[in-house]
């Protein structure tokens, strides 16, 4: 940006704090006819057309500049400038046409990259991954519905805006919706024990979070606020259900997102395939398998061969160990996204604990023979197993023998 430009835009801001609108509408409209390709610039313009009630002015320049960002392949951008006119005027036609092209276009910005995080969230994951490739797909979560059930959603879609500091996800709060970001950047904050709050990542333009939140009851892992003033549009699990009563596609769509977006988690964080080759990744990755569960459905049982490796997607399971005098004792629950029964079943050991699902849970399975094919030939992989089945075999015979428990998970 130009010296000009910014000392034009600095007196727009100045005559817009003094309560001088008209004369920083002038300002802006001074800017845009310059610069036409300061798109910034002609946005103000629509929303200081709006402010002064120029209603008709307010919505050709929202609708210019839709049709921009869409050329420009900001389509977010281009969504949310859709929405605000439609509230303006909800049955105006070119931009439901406008919306219509959206869709058969469905592609999205790249999004901006984030610093790797001190120790990866488990909530915020901007984006997921197409079955099985580890791409990114051009558009988050919706991508395969159909025209109508895609523009049901995007009528479903609610702008919010957010200062510096804001927050915009509660940790310890209740999930209940999904967020993607239009414009600004959010920070990922971390409780750090004593040691207070620490910003562990960085969101930007097209990153998507607290996407699992659709699927059902959760509560939020970590705090997400606002680091510039940002503005997200924001999908309610309300309005996803009522989606899926119309559109049953989308929990179909919502299934495997679930499925990938946790598979993407657990290829790259995990240290049983971090590892692997990315051709052995996505190898793998076809060969998981979503299953459901009631609740009070063992899933692997002490002193009994384990038939598979498990990743809790949704709900909670109980462990529990059987005491050789007698009783039982329960051990740390497994929560979502917690892996179980990889030791056991690549070192072909028998379980140490019982595995129960406590409530209904959504699950991923690789089989037996699918870990024969894709684990156990790998260098080292025996013997870090090996080391780490010692070091959880301690801890559960502590456990057993009545110490303190340990936080970590047993050997399963």
């Amino acid at each position: 940006m130009t010296d000009v430009v910014r000392q034009r835009k600095d007196r727009a801001e100045e005559l817009l704090a003094s309560g001088a609108v008209e004369a920083a509408l002038a300002e802006y409209q001074k800017l845009a006819e310059e610069v036409p390709e300061d798109l910034t610039s002609r946005r103000k313009v629509a929303e200081l057309f709006q402010r002064l009630g120029r209603r008709k002015e307010a919505l050709l320049t929202y609708e210019a500049l839709a049709d921009a960002w869409a050329r420009r392949g900001w389509l977010l951008r281009a969504i949310a400038l859709c929405k605000i006119i439609l509230q303006i005027e909800p049955r105006h036609e070119r931009t439901q046409r406008l919306l219509a092209q959206l869709y058969a276009r469905r592609q999205m910005p790249p999004s901006l990259p984030a610093p790797a995080p001190a120790s990866a969230p488990s909530e915020p994951e901007a984006v997921v991954s197409k079955p099985g490739t580890g791409k990114v797909p051009r558009f988050p979560v919706f991508s395969q519905l159909g025209g109508d059930a895609f523009l049901s959603l995007l009528e479903g879609l609610e702008m919010r805006f957010f200062q510096p500091g804001d927050v915009v996800i509660e940790e310890g709060k209740a999930a209940t919706s999904m967020f993607v970001i239009v414009e600004g950047s959010v920070e990922v904050v971390q409780k750090q024990g004593k040691g207070g709050d620490r910003p562990v990542a960085l969101m930007g333009e097209g990153n998507l979070f607290g996407e699992m939140a659709l699927g059902g009851e959760a509560c939020r892992h970590t705090r997400i606020q606002a680091y510039e003033p940002t503005v997200v549009l924001e999908l309610t699990r309300s309005r996803v259900e009522q989606l899926i009563l119309q559109y049953p596609a989308v929990g179909q769509v919502l299934q495997t997102f679930y499925r990938e977006r946790m598979l993407s988690q657990l290829l790259s964080q995990n240290p049983l395939f971090r590892s692997l080759s990315q051709a052995q990744r996505e190898a793998v990755a076809l060969e998981f398998q979503l299953c459901s569960m009631p609740a009070d459905r063992p899933l692997i049982a002490q002193g009994r061969a384990v038939d598979a490796l498990y990743v809790l997607l949704r709900g909670c399971c109980r462990v529990t160990h059987q005491r050789s005098e007698g009783g039982e004792l329960a051990s740390q629950p497994l929560q979502e996204g917690d892996m179980f029964g990889e030791i056991a079943l690549v070192l072909g050991t028998q379980a140490t604990a019982t595995v129960t699902t406590e409530t209904p849970c959504t699950l991923l399975r690789l089989s037996r023979d699918a870990c024969e094919r894709h684990l156990l030939q790998q260098p080292g992989l025996r013997d870090y197993l090996s080391r780490l089945a010692s070091e959880r075999l301690q801890r559960t015979a502590s456990l057993i023998a009545g110490e303190a428990p340990e936080e970590d998970d047993v050997c399963i």
